[in-house]
């Protein structure tokens, strides 16, 4: 009997609780409010909580946090996937619509858009699609399964993954069908075997986020079986060297791209840098490195961590550093020798595509395949933990990472951007990647137009002669004046050797007839009789509008005589020699 009226008295005490936040909440509230305000409304602001408010706008949410965490470690800050600067990007850029001057291509035409990377190689790399999976190293960032899956997914969509500067996996070169072998300033990854099996291997001198220092990794960091693959003791920690050789040299890099494209077998060799301000020559010293590509990461890329100050302070945007690399082999005539490859903050189909309008042969894909692969799965980790501790190989939860599902959406991300860049491609009216140029872009930004060198939309789009004005054609401008001195030599040749002279000349460039050549020493003005004839014929009686009809009929009947009689003249000539 006594628990049951136990029960019963706390079935009471429930529904009582239950009945008062029902009727109570709003009568609860308002007093919370009323007490909270009448303090915040009455304390001076030196005590006042909102004082937080433009102590946060005068410095920033995320600087006051990352000040704090410099307070209470004293040592350097490592913040995860990269800048969080507003750096200048792709946005203000679209493409010309094709609609009635060019038709768009019709939806069942296939859309090319295979790639060739270093085409001067003995092999080359030849990809079904332009984007590539860039590498994020094993070990020191990603976790086991997450890089295999990376990997399976390069496989199914006819692309290629690179290894990054971690260890390396056998598994993961036999799953990949495609494999970059990334040559970092490292102890690991420098077997033979390994050189000889990669399908391009990358010289690593730096990246957008991190510059070109090294880094050391912590012993507790290495979890897994990343400390057999990379080569290193228990307890020793990882080290990335600053330099790849003591004391460096210029001729020790030069040996090194000579042996690694000797030990490849001719595969292509290229270069990582992160984008600066002295790119150009930067530039210049990866060609007489003999490169076959060239990778530039943008300011705006990402990594697993790295100190604020590099990823913030240093580098240059992706949009400029894409613009200035293409020009600059252009201008160094290595464009289509040397292949360009982008990266740095490019997450859509859209952006993808007007990278490679501007000039870059291939996209490296970091940070849209670490969340692509990631997917919903990330709700194993949050709302408590960062959505990146279901991939780091030191995440909490990694154990919990599905492979297969992490496969399922990663090439559905790729299937689908390369199927959204086609339709881009038809809507320019376009069959092919290699037709898509600078040439389909305009800018609603001027400042970008001005620097990117396309059209600005508020003006009227320039035709093509208006193109080449802009653009300081110095060479037509030569050629016109060539053209001009040389009909006045011409001209000057007729009137002091006669008409039958000059007759005879026209009749060795092949001109028997009334030239245009012969019209333009007309408008020079000289003074000889047969040039002049001709001027009045090629005008159509211009000088004799103030004659009167009579006039122009005898006029053009002397004109008649006199084109007869050349042609005679230039007749006999022809017959004579």
């Amino acid at each position: 009997m006594i628990p049951i009226i136990n029960l019963a008295l706390i079935i009471m005490m429930f529904g009582f609780i239950i009945v008062f936040f029902l009727i109570g909440w709003r009568w609860m509230i308002k007093i919370m409010v009323k007490k909270t305000g009448k303090i915040i409304f009455s304390d001076s602001y030196q005590e006042n909580i909102i004082e937080m408010i433009p102590g946060f706008r005068h410095m920033g949410i995320q600087k006051s946090l990352e000040n704090n965490l410099r307070a209470e470690s004293g040592d350097v800050l490592h913040r995860p996937l990269g800048s969080t600067i507003n750096w200048p990007h792709l946005d203000t850029l679209t493409f010309i619509p094709a609609q009635i001057s060019l038709f768009p291509t019709d939806g069942d035409e296939d859309i090319d858009v295979k790639v060739t990377i270093g085409p001067k190689a003995k092999k080359p790399l030849e990809l079904d699609i332009p984007l590539m999976i860039s590498g994020m190293a094993y070990g020191i960032a990603l976790s086991e399964e997450a890089r295999l899956a990376l990997a399976e997914i390069s496989k199914k969509t006819g692309t290629a993954i690179n290894s990054g500067e971690g260890g390396v996996m056998q598994e993961e070169v036999d799953t990949a069908e495609k494999y970059i072998l990334q040559f970092a300033k490292t102890d690991w990854a420098k077997e033979e075997k390994l050189l000889k099996r990669a399908d391009m291997i990358e010289i690593k001198f730096g990246q957008g986020a991190y510059s070109g220092v090294g880094g050391r990794i912590s012993p507790e960091n290495l979890t897994g079986k990343a400390r057999k693959v990379m080569g290193l003791e228990e307890g020793e920690t990882a080290v990335i060297y600053d330099h790849f050789f003591e004391n460096q040299t210029w001729n020790d890099l030069k040996d090194l791209v000579s042996e690694l494209r000797r030990i490849s077998g001719g595969v292509p060799i290229g270069a990582k840098l992160g984008a600066g301000g002295k790119l150009e020559e930067d530039i210049d010293s990866l060609i007489d490195l003999g490169v076959d590509y060239i990778a530039v990461d943008g300011g705006q890329a990402a990594t697993h961590s790295s100190p604020p100050v590099l990823s913030d302070d240093f580098g240059i945007p992706t949009l400029h550093a894409v613009v200035r690399a293409s020009n600059h082999l252009e201008k160094r005539k290595k464009k289509g020798e040397i292949s360009l490859i982008v990266s740095g903050g490019l997450f859509t189909p859209g952006q993808f595509l007007k990278v490679l309008a501007l000039g870059a042969d291939a996209v490296y894909m970091g940070s849209a395949m670490l969340f692509a692969i990631s997917h919903s799965q990330v709700f194993k980790a949050i709302p408590f933990e960062p959505p990146t501790q279901i991939v780091w190989n030191e995440g909490k939860f990694k154990n919990k990472f599905n492979r297969e599902e992490g496969v399922r959406s990663g090439s559905n991300f790729i299937t689908a951007s390369i199927e959204e860049m086609k339709m881009g491609i038809r809507a320019m009216g376009k069959r092919s990647l290699k037709e898509v140029s600078k040439k389909d872009l305009v800018s609603y930004d001027e400042l970008t137009a001005k620097m990117v060198g396309v059209p600005f939309t508020f003006e009227p789009y320039p035709n093509e002669q208006e193109n080449q004005k802009n653009q300081g054609s110095k060479q037509g401008e030569e050629q016109k004046g060539k053209q001009r001195e040389g009909t006045q030599q011409e001209s000057q040749l007729a009137s002091e050797q006669g008409g039958k002279e000059a007759s005879q000349q026209r009749t060795m460039q092949g001109n028997q007839n009334v030239t245009q050549q012969d019209e333009q020493t007309v408008s020079e003005g000289q003074s000889n009789s047969v040039i002049r004839m001709k001027n009045q014929q090629d005008n159509g009686g211009q000088g004799q509008t103030k004659n009167t009809k009579e006039n122009e009929k005898q006029q053009k009947e002397k004109r008649r005589r006199k084109v007869r009689k050349v042609r005679k003249l230039t007749n006999s000539q022809t017959n004579k020699d």
